[in-house]
């Protein structure tokens, strides 16, 4: 420690406590009072004397001058007090005035020794604070540039005397022990970039800098881009001293500039080979990108092209609605479509349909739209030959429907002929057989009339084959859809147990026949005949296809069905009738066809492929559906799917015998089928009725205008002339109110919908004595009569 900077350990800027500097004058003035007791003696030791000097130094450096200044004063009072005595007869007036003249200056002189030691003491702090800012400040720097790969160069131009930093050494890819200069440079200097870098050199001696950029290839291979660029140290005249500035190596940015230059090569290649108007426009609508397509439709400069005001070019009679619609646009920032005539370069007007896209930066904000315009001028004409097409058809429409009507009618009979070509080629052979039958039985019991047993089992034979012919007509009209169904409540469990006795004589002894009912009470709305042909097509098709000691398996249950579970089936609720077997399955193909009319896998003569059509039509109708699933060898399994009902069965209506067998009626009978009405006739005469017999509607009225008695009319619905059965049944009510009557028909057809609404019942021919006898009993019961 220097004897300048000891007592600065104990003085400061600021004032020291009160006791503090109390204590340091007291033991000031103590040790003055000491010293001078020591030396002459302690009666005279308080007297003024020059040792109360180093008190008033030691107060003042320590506590300033008004420290120094009561030190002054207590020495002063403590002298005036002490009983002091001077030589050559000095008074003590003149002593006291020369020691506080003293004691003054010597105060003063020591504050500003304080003062003096104070403000150097700052300066050297001043100065460590600088110095280390600055050490801090060079460390700093230093880091920069080794982060930021920025190496500092400076070249003495007269001495040619060249340094460079540790960090230019490492951009350069040379040891630090190697002498800096152009010779370095040059030699590091990528072989295609060396006469740029050597032009640099010399610029910069004949006294002009410029920001270069170029290669250096490093020890290892490795290529690394740097920007050098600095200034000049110049002296009083403007001539250049020194060179002063830094290389950064920039091979990173380069490398992003030259990525994002292929970028926007290809994106301009692909731009300039697309046909259609590109163009990309910045946030306040100005274009700063536009394809070649583009320009060449404006027939300028790529310049002009960029900030060309299409306003020029568009169409007076467009340009209100285009200004309106593309302000909207552009506020809305959403994508928009505009479409406006414009002129193109050779002064065609065209139709152009743009569409403008926004574009969003990487925070999401807005940076202006992209832009895609095509020429639809051509799909404009098109779209005004089109209409001029439409006004001229206009004028020929009438005789373009007429001749439509004409060919679909011609159509509708081709393809009505070729149904009847498949239905002769389907059933003809069925039919042939049926009829072979009944021929032969009514030729046998002919030729045998006397022969009871055998006219027994030819009448059994001729009514088997004639009750087969009915099921395969209601099998093709339930197909067709031209068969009546007749809904009614029907117990699925019921019905099939009725059923059970009629399928296993069906199904013989040979093939095992289970039922599992498990529906149940369920209900479904359907047509209890057409139920048990459905299911005697489904149980006897099992049949032919199980071979001997095969199984067949008939199930019910209720059920939900899902969306596309079975064939064009809605989902809900369904009672489920499904038939298993065991028999030989059928591939995809089969299984694809098998509801097709006419189409089956059996044999010639073997069947006309109308059982599972049948099915099809009646689930279809019933609001129901079918699904089959099979596979070749594993057996068949198919589901019919009814709709369950909400209502009750209802119970088998019982005719009352008095109905069935009672008093002879007067019976009109409407037929005008000769054949049929002699055998109607013959059936009801053995029954005991008194028939009369009208040809049509006409001798049908005259009968019921007459006083003939007449019990009940029964009439065919079917009937040449205006008037149909169920027309006749309304004008013989209205002539006699309380006639009931009976319908009949074999094929209801586009009358079907009359019959249903009418409120009497309906007959189905053919039919058999026993039926027609309940029919009758049926209507004469008090609920049918008409109101």
């Amino acid at each position: 420690m220097t004897a300048v900077e000891w007592p600065l350990r104990f003085i400061s800027r600021r004032s020291p406590p009160l006791l503090h500097g109390l204590a340091v004058t007291v033991a000031a003035l103590a040790g003055a009072i000491a010293t001078r007791g020591l030396i002459i003696g302690w009666p005279n030791a308080a007297g003024l004397s020059a040792t109360y000097f180093p008190a008033y130094i030691l107060a003042t450096l320590y506590g300033g001058q008004r420290w120094g200044w009561g030190a002054l004063a207590t020495s002063m009072l403590l002298g005036a007090l002490s009983q002091n005595t001077f030589p050559n007869g000095v008074s003590t007036g003149a002593v006291m005035v020369m020691f506080a003249l003293s004691g003054a200056l010597t105060v003063m002189v020591a504050s500003a020794l304080r003062e003096t030691l104070l403000r150097y003491e700052e300066a050297r702090r001043a100065q460590q604070i600088t110095q280390q800012a600055l050490n801090e400040s060079e460390a700093r720097l230093r880091l920069a540039q080794e982060i930021g790969g920025v190496g500092l160069w400076d070249w003495d131009l007269a001495t040619d005397e060249v340094i460079w930093s540790a960090a230019t050494y490492r951009n350069l890819g040379l040891e630090i022990d190697r002498p800096a200069g152009v010779a370095a440079i040059l030699e590091t200097a990528h072989p295609d970039d060396r006469a740029r870098v050597l032009a640099a050199l010399k610029s910069i001696r004949d006294g002009r800098m410029e920001t270069t950029e170029y290669r250096v290839v490093r020890g290892d291979g490795s290529v690394h881009w740097l920007m050098s660029r600095g200034d000049f140290l110049r002296a009083p005249d403007g001539q250049p001293l020194r060179a002063l500035g830094v290389n950064i190596d920039v091979t990173e940015r380069r490398q992003a500039f030259e990525q994002i230059q292929e970028s926007e090569a290809r994106f301009r290649a692909l731009a300039d080979s697309a046909p259609v108007l590109m163009w990309v426009s910045r946030p306040g609508g100005q274009r700063e990108f536009v394809n070649q397509a583009y320009v060449d439709y404006l027939g300028v400069p790529y310049e002009q092209a960029v900030d060309f005001d299409w306003r020029e070019r568009l169409d007076p009679e467009d340009l209100p609605r285009i200004l309106k619609e593309q302000v909207a646009g552009e506020a809305a920032r959403q994508l928009f479509t505009l479409e406006a005539r414009y002129q193109r370069f050779d002064g065609a007007w065209r139709w152009i349909r743009s569409f403008s896209q926004p574009r969003r930066g990487p925070d999401g904000g807005f940076e202006g739209f992209i832009g895609i315009a095509f020429d639809v001028t051509d799909a404009k004409r098109a779209e005004t030959d089109l209409k001029q097409i439409n006004e001229l058809l206009a004028t020929r429409v009438r005789e373009a429907l007429v001749e439509r009507d004409e060919a679909e009618t011609a159509l509708r009979h081709a393809q009505r002929m070729e149904a009847v070509g498949q239905l002769t080629g389907g059933v003809a052979h069925d039919f042939n057989n049926l009829l072979t039958v009944i021929i032969g039985a009514l030729d046998l019991m002919q030729r045998s009339p006397g022969d009871e047993v055998r006219r027994g089992r030819m009448v059994e034979a001729a009514l088997g084959a004639a009750r087969r012919g009915e099921r395969l007509t209601q099998q093709l009209l339930a197909f067709s859809r031209r068969q009546a169904l007749r809904p009614e409540p029907v117990e699925i469990d019921t019905a099939l147990r009725e059923a059970e006795p009629l399928l296993r004589r069906a199904v013989g002894e040979a093939v095992s026949l289970n039922f599992t009912t498990a529906a149940g009470r369920a209900v479904a709305m359907i047509d209890a005949s057409q139920f048990h042909a459905a299911l005697m097509n489904l149980v006897v098709n099992a049949r032919d296809a199980v071979t001997q000691g095969g199984a067949i398996r008939v199930e019910t249950a209720v059920c939900e069905v899902a969306e596309g579970q079975a064939l064009e089936t809605p989902p809900g609720t369904y009672v489920r009738v499904s038939v298993h077997d065991t028999g030989v399955g059928m591939d995809a193909d089969t299984l694809s066809r098998v509801f097709e009319p006419f189409f089956t896998t059996k044999e010639v003569g073997k069947g006309t492929g109308l059982g599972l059509s049948q099915v099809y039509g009646f689930a279809r109708q019933s609001g129901g559906g079918v699904a089959i699933e099979s596979a070749p060898g594993q057996g068949a399994s198919v589901r019919l799917f009814l709709p369950l009902s909400a209502a009750r069965a209802a119970e088998p209506p019982t005719p009352s015998p008095a109905a069935a067998q009672g008093r002879a009626l007067a019976i009109l009978l409407v037929e005008d089928d000769l054949e049929v009405a002699e055998m109607v006739a013959a059936l009801l005469a053995e029954q005991g009725h008194a028939v009369t017999h009208a040809p049509g509607t006409e001798a049908a009225l005259d009968h019921l205008g007459g006083d003939r008695r007449i019990d009940l009319m029964l009439t065919d619905l079917i009937m040449p002339g205006p008037l149909t059965g169920v027309d006749l049944a309304h004008r013989a009510v209205g002539l006699r109110p309380s006639l009931p009557v009976l319908l009949a028909s074999g094929y209801t057809g586009d009358a079907l919908a009359a019959a249903d609404g009418a409120p009497w019942p309906l007959l189905r021919k053919p039919f058999s004595g026993d039926a027609l006898a309940r029919a009758i009993a049926g209507v004469l019961e008090p609920a049918h009569k008409p109101a």
